[in-house]
């Protein structure tokens, strides 16, 4: 609560809240179809208040891929915001816990749908060496079932950093979208250059932020989108803040809202 009071703080606007993400009773929520793999999925602390949308389109994909989707009971955040924060002791204390309680559970992957979160797991969770995995780099690994209807957008990605620097991922999440039928993929000059919001940096370095932010803008307007994707909720935030100033009808979705619609 005090990350998300400090956000609010720097000016930096919050998305429209709508009601909570929650996982389905029971805690799994069924593949449809034959099943192929189980897996777990890290639920988090910003995404299930903030961009609740983007678990649901998230959930549904994995499903449609023949995953039976396994919510860890207890799980707590993953201690990615104290780690950007400095604050090791508490990171440490996370892991040691959420260790145990995904410990408790079989699963193939435990798949992720904010870099932020992605990254820190794959670097501060070595009990999970090789299993966690991004929703883009998971789903571009298994396959998604054939699109049922035409996505008539035209579309261009954010690399989020700590997908595209820190994991290195930024072929899969083009590869799943431009396999939408009807989708127009434009490319910004610079994709993969930060949006400014880096963490905490744009709560810490708000004017420098806004420097980033706006050549960002420049960049962004000048493909002529309709929307722009990404796969972190900081880099969605800062995203809608920088086009709402300007004025722009861009709207902003996690790349798994945009997968989502084809089917």
């Amino acid at each position: 609560a005090a990350h998300l009071t400090s956000v609010m703080g720097s000016g930096r606007q919050l998305p429209p809240l709508r009601a909570a993400f929650k996982p389905p009773a029971g805690g799994v929520a069924p593949a449809i179809g034959a099943r192929r793999h189980r897996v777990a999925f890290l639920v988090g602390c910003v995404m299930p208040i903030l961009y609740p949308q983007s678990h649901d389109a998230a959930v549904k994909l994995l499903q449609l891929a023949g995953c039976d989707v396994w919510f860890p009971q207890g799980e707590r955040c993953c201690g990615a915001l104290h780690a950007h924060n400095g604050d090791l002791e508490a990171a440490e204390r996370l892991r040691d816990y959420n260790s145990r309680v995904y410990a408790s559970g079989q699963f193939d992957a435990l798949v992720i749908d904010s870099a932020g979160c992605g990254s820190h797991l794959k670097d501060f969770y070595p009990d999970l060496k090789g299993r966690v995995k991004d929703l883009s780099e998971w789903l571009a690994e298994i396959g998604l079932p054939q699109p049922k209807r035409d996505v008539k957008l035209k579309v261009t990605y954010q690399d989020a950093c700590h997908l595209a620097h820190a994991q290195r991922i930024k072929k899969q999440p083009r590869e799943l979208i431009r396999a939408l039928p009807g989708l127009q993929l434009v490319e910004m000059r610079h994709p993969d250059i930060c949006c400014g919001a880096a963490g905490l940096y744009s709560t810490l370095e708000p004017q420098m932020s806004a420097r980033i932010l706006d050549e960002k803008m420049d960049d962004l307007t000048s493909t002529g989108a309709e929307l722009v994707v990404t796969a972190n909720p900081g880099c969605q935030m800062q995203l809608a803040a920088g086009l709402r100033a300007r004025g722009s009808q861009i709207r902003v979705e996690h790349v798994s809202e945009l997968l989502v619609r084809a089917y």
